[in-house]
């Protein structure tokens, strides 16, 4: 009946008509939950644009999937790895939610994965970063769809090391998220022919960056890598102005730099910041128009982890709508057969190990002079297929990946 199902619009027909194939759906209704941060230094690039994200989503589905009802839910996990497991395990065990969404914070995204799998339910991340989601702590139950560690410094990496730029030194958030990224990039650097001058870490959420860049400025090192995210990246981009290390030859790159953080930090503070991202509102007229809408609903343009919640979102639902049940090993294997086609990626697909492989983009902000309004901030430098922009299959130590 499955292949059936799966594989003609008559199967389809027929599980439409089909009592059995309806009450497959547990508990009569869908239940996806948005774990996020709502509160910290990550709520402007997650928190409740992802929720809003998702709503968007299932509301523009019809709120209803395979004729059963679908509800969202939503809680901060406050960047702590016990408080995100604790809410996690109590949503699987007596809220009967089917899947978790987004979870930022890789310290946070790893334990949920693996939660996830022993509960045999579906987790889709969207705003953790680590390249070991789908490396060494891989599982069959877990979706890496918007970005990774692995990508963010691929691409910037070469396309650096390439324009001569080749002595890095690393200001580095000193938890799971930035040391897995700082680990890629320097693989990248190297690789490339560059060198890696020297790094320092901090703690995550810090709001004085002034000893991390003097050393980074004493390194001489031509680049300054950022590997840290949302508020710990502004921070120390605002601090490394007011040090002068750009005027004094030295660049920057934020290794992850979401459109909002460019925005808050201004233009002319951000000018000729190199940033790799997997979304921008102003690609054509598909992102325009879902970017209005949520601009309209959330009071700032997405981010690409937000962008990647509304397009996994769908991508789910239309699973589900497929194959008429909620059962994770089958939902996930429909969501692995059908390619991504929507306004985030073209011709995406979901690999064994869970990353969704999709084009990955290199933006530089633009100069004052060039913007042409309040989030006219990027000009496109390079569009890297997602063959070439992820990390290659056989390369992450998944354990399901066979050779």
């Amino acid at each position: 009946m499955q292949k059936l199902i799966a594989a003609t619009a008559v199967g389809l027909a027929l599980a439409a008509t089909c009592g059995t194939a309806q009450a497959q759906i547990s508990d009569d209704v869908v239940k996806i939950g948005v774990l996020t941060d709502m509160s910290s230094l990550y709520a402007d690039a997650t928190g409740k644009g992802s929720l809003a994200a998702v709503e968007m989503a299932v509301a523009d589905y019809g709120a209803k999937v395979a004729g059963k009802p679908v509800q969202v839910v939503a809680a901060d996990h406050q960047n702590k790895p016990d408080v995100g497991v604790n809410i996690a395990r109590n949503w699987y065990d007596n809220d009967k939610v089917d899947a978790i969404f987004d979870v930022p914070t890789s310290s946070v995204a790893l334990p949920i994965s693996a939660l996830t799998r022993e509960k045999n339910k579906i987790n889709i991340n969207s705003g953790g970063g680590s390249s070991d989601i789908t490396g060494v702590a891989c599982s069959p139950n877990t979706v890496h769809w918007t970005y990774d560690t692995y990508a963010l410094s691929n691409v910037a990496g070469k396309a650096m090391v390439k324009r001569g730029e080749d002595t890095w030194y690393f200001v580095t958030a000193d938890y799971a998220f930035g040391m897995a990224l700082q680990r890629d990039a320097a693989n990248v650097v190297k690789e490339s022919g560059g060198k890696v001058l020297g790094e320092v870490r901090h703690p995550l959420n810090s709001s004085d960056f002034s000893s991390f860049l003097l050393q980074a400025q004493a390194s001489k090192a031509k680049v300054v890598a950022l590997a840290n995210a949302g508020g710990d990246t502004t921070n120390a981009l605002k601090q490394a102005a007011e040090f002068g290390l750009t005027q004094g030859g030295q660049k920057m790159i934020a290794l992850l730099q979401e459109i909002t953080d460019t925005h808050s930090l201004g233009i002319k503070a951000t000018q000729g910041l190199i940033v790799t991202d997997a979304f921008y509102w102003d690609m054509n007229e598909e992102t325009r128009a879902f970017s209005k809408r949520f601009n309209e609903k959330v009071g700032h343009m997405p981010t690409m982890i937000q962008a990647g919640l509304y397009s996994a979102t769908m991508h789910y639902l239309k699973a589900i709508e497929a194959i008429k049940t909620d059962e994770a090993p089958k939902v996930m294997e429909q969501m692995r057969s059908t390619p991504v086609n929507d306004f985030f990626a073209k011709n995406g697909k979901i690999r064994i190990d869970g990353r969704m492989v999709h084009d990955m983009y290199l933006f530089e902000v633009k100069k004052p002079e060039e913007s042409k309004g309040e989030w006219d901030l990027y000009k496109l430098i390079a569009t890297v297929p997602g063959d070439e922009a992820f990390r290659p299959l056989d390369k992450g130590g998944c354990p399901l990946v066979t050779h």
